[in-house]
């Protein structure tokens, strides 16, 4: 698949006949009124009896959320498009010039997406009543478009076995210490919209200049922020720039001798919002899986199988897991990766040559 950048998608969407607003004709009303979860709508979405979701959380945990939801609504299946957050955008974007609608719902872990989606009016306006109640303001679009779906850091990770914890780097410029040349492992931003998201947090705090120096380490370069994790896992790797926390409280709960390190200088943050798509095809099955993956069961799903952190107020937290408060964070900035990602990607691939 020929990668698009995000202008492509506008051009793309043009050329095929689509009708998409530019920034100076979007316009929206206001935020819509909550809605409940009524008969009405399982009955109309157990007529449908389908939805397909497109999402870049790990395969394993998005086919546990479907499961979860199906047990909660039999009759409405959940078919699991996963791949990675920029994947997934080239694809929607290909299948709406193509006139194909098949995403009824989507999930990206590059929460520029939807500003971009939302400003082609690509989203469909759809407010639960849980959003509405148990999320804060910044954790969910005005107009009702998407909310926070999934929330984790990206951090630095070690193996156990190979590093001691004394030896650890606990902070970014540790990592350019000439003894870990060859022992580091990252993800890559043109493949994973949680590094996509992590490299724009890091070059505002760290300046380019550090990733100018980190590509001289022989860093392994993966696509997926689930990649990193598992590679120190295994002991391929000793330490991971980047990787999503989850990742790493998940291998720990099987045993795996891994560690995570929260940078001095902070841990970039990463919201993975959802949304339901304009043209899909099963509204009504999409807008009762909405309505249950933003509620409080399907979010404590999320932190019960996966160790995913949730913005709705009466989750349960993981036991043990630190609350964002309590950690240094980076400012995540989805308008500037919707703004730069391509000169991100750019610059990131003149450094590590891949």
């Amino acid at each position: 698949m020929k990668p698009l950048s995000r202008r492509d998608v506008i051009r793309t969407g043009a050329a095929a006949g689509v009708t998409l607003l530019t920034p100076a004709r979007a316009t929206f009303a206001a935020a819509p009124e909550p809605q409940p979860i009524t008969p009405a709508l399982i009955a109309a979405a157990q007529k449908e009896g389908k939805l397909s979701f497109y999402t870049s959380v790990e395969l394993p945990v998005a086919e546990k959320v479907a499961k979860a939801f199906e047990a909660k609504y039999p009759g409405v299946s959940v078919r699991v498009e996963r791949s990675g957050a920029e994947r997934n955008y080239q694809r929607i974007a290909q299948e709406i010039a193509s006139k194909i609608y098949a995403c009824d719902i989507t999930q990206s872990s590059d929460a520029a997406h939807f500003i971009t989606w939302k400003r082609e009016g690509m989203l469909a306006s759809y407010l639960t009543e849980e959003i509405a109640r148990h999320y804060p303001a910044h954790d969910r679009d005005p107009d009702g478009m998407f909310a926070s779906w999934r929330i984790y850091l990206s951090v630095i990770a070690y193996n156990t076995n190979l590093v001691k914890a004394e030896d650890a780097p606990k902070s970014f410029h540790d990592l350019l210490d000439p003894k870990w040349m060859g022992k580091l492992v990252k993800g890559h931003p043109g493949y994973s919209g949680t590094i996509m998201a992590a490299t724009q947090q890091m070059a505002a705090t760290l300046g380019w200049d550090y990733f100018e120096k980190l590509a001289k380490q022989k860093v392994m370069q993966l696509q997926s922020a689930a990649d990193p994790p598992k590679k120190i896992a295994a002991g391929e790797r000793a330490v991971q720039v980047d990787g999503g926390d989850y990742t790493i409280f998940q291998l720990q709960d099987k045993g795996a001798p891994v560690e995570i390190v929260y940078a001095s200088e902070g841990s970039p943050v990463i919201t993975g919002p959802m949304g339901i798509m304009k043209s899909s095809p099963n509204p009504n099955a999409a807008r009762l899986f909405y309505q249950w993956a933003m509620g409080r069961e399907g979010q404590q799903v999320n932190v019960d199988v996966a160790a995913l952190r949730s913005a709705h107020e009466q989750v349960a937290w993981r036991k043990g897991a630190k609350k964002l408060a309590e950690l240094k964070v980076m400012k995540e900035d989805p308008a500037a990766v919707e703004a730069h990602s391509d000169e991100i990607k750019a610059k990131y691939t003149s450094y590590f040559k891949v």
